[in-house]
Order: structure tokens, then sequence, then C-alpha cells
């Protein structure tokens, strides 16, 4: 797996291997992060269910300004570190070794931004309650108005239009992979 473009741009990260994961590929990083384009510079991204990192790396090679990154294995989270040294990402990375939902639900720890402008979402496909998982983002205040959350899901999973504070603005479809995006109701727009 490589970073698709930025500064980090051909940049090989490391995979573990034989662990079930199932990282974002390179068509649909590319396909999102254009998507994104005109939010990435300088934003603040939380990576949740971050895996080997790709979605957060590959903002911070497009100009993202600090990446979080919260998954609660641990070998993913060394693997994770390892990607965050070989990309020269040290000072602008922050990486939390703890259970997605209990993070969502816990207030901010030291060093943490306290809202996101961008947050992706890439949960196993069929072993998250999706519903409730946005339903606690929407209500978590990790959002930073004008915000936007990025749902990585299986295309056959069904979603909500919009729940709590959040509302639904675009989907995209690249063979089984659907991205659903969301933004606070108040501030929602196209993505």
């Amino acid at each position: 797996m490589r970073i698709v473009a930025g500064t980090q741009k051909g940049r090989r990260l490391k995979e573990p291997g034989g662990q079930g994961l199932r990282p974002t590929s390179a068509r649909v990083r590319e396909a999102l992060l254009s998507i994104l384009a005109h939010h990435i510079e300088g934003a603040c991204v939380l990576d949740l269910y971050a895996g080997t990192g790709a979605l957060g790396l590959e903002s911070l090679s497009r100009g993202a300004r600090q990446a979080v990154f919260v998954d609660n294995d641990v070998a993913s989270s060394r693997i994770l570190c390892e990607n965050i040294a070989l990309c020269g990402y040290d000072n602008q990375c922050l990486v939390i070794s703890q259970d997605v939902e209990r993070f969502v639900a816990s207030p901010p720890s030291f060093g943490e931004p306290t809202a996101f402008d961008l947050i992706f979402v890439d949960p196993p496909y069929h072993d998250t309650d999706l519903a409730r998982l946005l339903e606690r983002l929407g209500v978590s205040g990790k959002i930073a108005p004008q915000g936007t959350l990025v749902l990585e899901h299986f295309f056959k999973r069904a979603v909500p239009n919009g729940t709590g504070d959040l509302v639904r603005t675009r989907q995209s479809r690249y063979g089984d992979t659907m991205l659903t995006f969301y933004q606070r109701a108040a501030e929602a727009t196209c993505a």
C-alpha cells in the first residue's frame, strides 16, 4: 500500500499480515480525498478504526495540519506508529490505543484537539452498529463547525439519512465500498 498523492506520494506503508484488516484501497482513498480536496489544507483530522493509518496519513500528505488515530488493536497501533515515523509526521500525530466507542464518549485528553474538521470512520464492515455510532459521534462535540464525517461501509449496509446532530450530504460507491458523508444539521452543505 502506498500514499497516493501529496508530499509523501509513492511512500510505501507497512501493513499487518493476516489480521483480517481491510485497508481502504488506493482507488477509494484517491476518490475520497479528491472529493474533500477543499477541506484538507490545514485540517485537523480524526481517523477512527485507523488500522494502518492510511486515511490520516494521506490527509497529512495533502496538507492537513494534524491527525489523531484511534484503534484498539495493539498490533495495528504498532504498525501505525511505524508508518507515521516512515512519513516523518511524528510531531503532527497522536495515536490513541482505545476502543472507538469509549473514545467517542470521553472528553478530550491531554494533547488531543477538542473538535475535528475531518473525521474518517472505517469500522469492521459487519460488526458495528453504525446508527448508534453515528448518533454518539453526532452528540460528542468532536465534529467542528463546518466539519465533515465520512463513513466507509459495505454498500449493502443501510445507514441513516441523519441521526442526532448529523445529516447525510452525499454517498459515493466504489465496488463493495460505500462512502457516506455527514455534516452537522445546522451547517450541512454538499461535500
